[in-house]
């Protein structure tokens, strides 16, 4: 829901009565913003702390500095102008990924001749959402990007979101296209009842959720980029990157593991196991928490971390650090477990570092929702927007070793197969 009115007091009585009909993100509009500040998104966020923040500051200059004001006010989601230089949205990319912070495109004005292309640069360059947006005054002269919705989100990996006075019928129409997201305005707080508005759509989308597969495109990829990442070995994985993508030191705790999920990343000291916990609430089902820690002396990780993470459905942890409690966790080989140290001192939760942004473990690049692969050889991360790309490349490989593997079992010898000495400098 989008909040554009302008004052914040009259806002948070309009989401509290549209988040108890089951509104999932509270976009801070920027009427809202203008009006009342960062103290808008601060209010926000205090009052609905379990809810995803918005803000919509149509950045298109200052990239990171507005990107910077917006997280540390409590956002969760930033969104700029589709429009703004490629310098501006690059200096954004690389603040939110400093400050954990999504970033949403706004391709509001953006004619509907180059608006694919757009998307999918704005997608290479690293953003996170796309925003099809019809502005009021391009409604009020019959302008829409409804018809582009199907085509944008088969186009793209990233989810797609659509805003701009959506009805009922429009917002319906829009999941069916294909959005991941719609954004409602006006037809929710302008009537006389939120909550009763917001039921209605509510009850609507997820009727259509139900009776349709909604973004089947997309939703098919993510299962091939899983399916293949658990057919391969993580040696296939750093193959196809050209021998990159390990993380450096460390190992697995138990043996016969496999782990494919993506990253929610931890940043955290040496010994302050604040972070790592917290991290177990923040992450979903399937997902995988890793861990960089300033050294390798204190745990940050214990057996009962590594119960309540099993309880949540994590599918792996991975710490460039110290964990401890060794014992109990090799009863809990169900969720596979990486570290670089094991000892049997833990430090305090004192809660310096942040989740869910980018960081150096095991000498590698990482940023929340990278594909964390695991096994027994290691840990390698796959970037995101390079996965289904590198997971077509490694089952390749892989089928190239079975083909290897089998001549060989017939008595060649794999200098002769490859014939080596031939290729040699």
């Amino acid at each position: 829901m989008a909040l554009d009115v302008l004052e914040i007091d009259r806002a948070i009585q309009i989401a509290k009565e549209s988040a108890q009909g089951g509104i999932d993100w509270i976009e801070a509009g920027t009427p809202l913003i203008k009006s009342e500040g960062m103290g808008a998104i601060r209010n926000l966020k205090k009052a609905f702390p379990n809810k995803t923040i918005v803000a919509d500051m149509k950045t298109i200059d200052v990239g990171a500095m507005e990107i910077e004001m917006a997280a540390k006010s409590g956002a969760d989601i930033v969104i700029l102008l589709g429009a703004s230089n490629n310098s501006t949205i690059i200096d954004a990319i690389q603040s939110a990924k400093k400050y954990g912070v999504k970033l949403m495109a706004d391709m509001i004005s953006i004619e509907n001749e180059v608006l694919l292309n757009r998307s999918k640069e704005l997608e290479e360059l690293g953003i996170d959402y796309i925003n099809l947006h019809t502005g009021i005054d391009e409604q009020m002269i019959g302008k829409s990007s409804m018809g582009l919705i199907e085509k944008i989100a088969h186009s793209l990996n990233i989810p797609i979101a659509v805003a701009g006075g959506l009805d009922i019928q429009q917002a319906t129409n829009a999941i069916k296209k294909g959005a991941d997201i719609v954004i409602i305005g006006g037809n929710i707080t302008r009537t006389d009842s939120v909550l009763n508005s917001t039921q209605l759509f509510r009850k609507e989308l997820d009727s259509i959720l139900k009776k349709h597969e909604i973004n089947a495109t997309k939703n098919n990829i993510q299962k091939q980029i899983f399916n293949i990442f658990m057919e391969v070995s993580t040696p296939n994985i750093s193959d196809a990157m050209h021998r990159k993508g390990a993380l450096k030191g460390l190992q697995s705790v138990t043996k016969n593991v496999k782990i494919v999920g993506k990253a929610i990343t931890v940043n955290t000291m040496d010994g302050d196991w604040a972070k790592s916990v917290e991290a177990i609430d923040v992450a979903k089902k399937g997902e995988v928490i890793v861990i960089k820690c300033s050294g390798s002396d204190v745990a940050v990780w214990g057996g009962l971390a590594h119960r309540s993470a099993l309880n949540k459905g994590i599918a792996g942890i991975v710490i460039d650090g110290a964990m401890r409690d060794i014992d109990e966790i090799e009863m809990l080989s169900e969720l596979p477990i990486f570290a670089k140290n094991i000892v049997p001192n833990a430090g305090e939760p004192k809660g310096f570092g942040e989740i869910n942004t980018e960081i150096i473990c095991g000498t590698q690049t990482i940023n929340s929702g990278d594909y964390i692969i695991g096994d027994d050889n290691g840990v390698v991360v796959v970037p995101k927007a390079k996965a289904y790309e590198i997971a077509r490349r490694a089952k390749e490989i892989e089928k190239t070793e079975k083909r290897l593997r089998n001549e060989i079992q017939k008595g060649n010898t794999l200098s002769k197969i490859m014939s080596l000495e031939k290729w040699e400098i």
